[in-house]
Formats: C-alpha cells, structure tokens, sequence
C-alpha cells in the first residue's frame, strides 16, 4: 500500500514505524526524518508537520480501500455494502493497528487530519454506491464519520481474527445510523417540494397584474 521507493512514501512508512514503537507525542519530525533515512530539509520538502503525513496516510489507506471494494449490486442494500467497505478498511489498517492505537490516544487531531477523514468518509460512501451531494449528503457524511469513530475504538481492543465485536458494533450503529437518515432524506425531501411550491407562489405574486379592460365610451 505504502510505495517505499518514494520519498512520500518513505516518510509515511517510516511514521507509522515509529508512532507503533513510541507514544505519539514523542514522535518528532526529526526522528521521522532520521527513520525513513533523510535530512529534516529533504523531510520538509514533502511535510512540514506531523499531521500533513497522517493526511497523507489516510489517502493511501483510501486508495487501497477503494481497489479493494466490490462493486454494489443492484439489489444490495446501502448499508450492507457500507459494512462491506468499513471492514475492507479494517483489514487495510490490521497491518498499522498499534500505530494507530498510539495516534487515537494523543490529543485531539487538527484540521488537516479532520478534513481528510471527513474526505474518507465520501469515498467509502462512493464507493458503496452511495450519493453524498447536496445537504443530506453531507449528513450521510458526519454520519458515517460518527459511526467509524465508535467502531474504530471497538477494533482497536479487539484480538478476535473474525473481528466479532468490531462487526456487531458496525452493524449496530450502522442500523441505527439507516433509521435517522431515512427520517432526513423524508425530511429533507418534504422540505425540497415545499420549497418549489414557495416559489411558484413568489413567481405568481412577483408577476405583473393585467390592466383592466377600456371602460366603453
């Protein structure tokens, strides 16, 4: 997943190394740059912070996912080819996983890792053949983020090779998550027709009454 024979890909390897063998807080540029076999400037020309390599990480771990996702059926349920695309990224972290039990134990991630996670969440919904245009777009998105973010705590402990308790948490909080979507896209479609109907209303009243006919002389 990761191509070690760039230097990108050199300095994310490198990263992920060191934040499995040390708290992440101590991880610094310096020890990344010395990790993956560089100078801090010839590091700085691809990162100048920690954060813009685990941006660069999540991409990766995205691109991987979306070669790995099955294409939807037809007849598939949404939710089940979600559960699908999760797990696949699952299996894509299993490698990374103490890694990224030091990472989630640090304080709160910045913008940049926050922008890019949100970024995940699209493709793992495009990728299961889910629309996240427009406003309920965006809801499916946060949403979506919510649910890996409780599920992601759950594998993190768990050591069964199946993955049980991971895949009962996803689909629990999955179940639940279809339920209020489904509220949202009546909600959202309710509000989209009473919006049309403001404005047929708004183009009558905008438009110029007729002049009344000539009084006969």
């Amino acid at each position: 997943m990761i191509d070690t024979l760039t230097p990108k890909g050199r300095i994310v390897a490198a990263t992920m190394r060191l934040a499995a063998e040390h708290k992440w807080p101590d991880v610094t540029m310096a020890a990344i740059a010395e990790a993956a076999g560089m100078s801090l400037v010839e590091l700085r020309r691809e990162f100048t912070r920690k954060s813009e390599i685990l941006a660069a990480f999540t991409d990766m771990v995205d691109e991987e996912v979306l070669r790995r996702a099955p294409r939807r059926k037809a007849a598939e349920p949404a939710r089940d080819a979600i559960f699908d695309v999760i797990m696949s990224r699952f299996d894509v972290l299993e490698t990374y996983k103490p890694a990224m039990r030091s990472i989630s134990e640090a304080a709160a991630l910045d913008g940049t890792v926050l922008k890019s996670l949100l970024q995940s969440q699209s493709a793992m919904l495009q990728a299961a053949g889910v629309d996240t245009e427009g406003p309920v777009g965006l809801v499916r998105i946060t949403g979506l983020a919510t649910v890996l973010a409780r599920t992601f705590r759950i594998w993190l402990d768990d050591t069964d090779p199946g993955l049980a308790r991971t895949m009962a948490s996803l689909d629990r909080h999955l179940r639940s998550g279809e339920r209020t979507l489904g509220f949202l896209d009546k909600a959202c479609s309710s509000l989209g027709r009473m919006c049309e109907v403001l404005k047929t209303a708004r183009r009558h009243d905008a438009k110029p009454a007729e002049p009344p006919p000539p009084s006969p002389h």
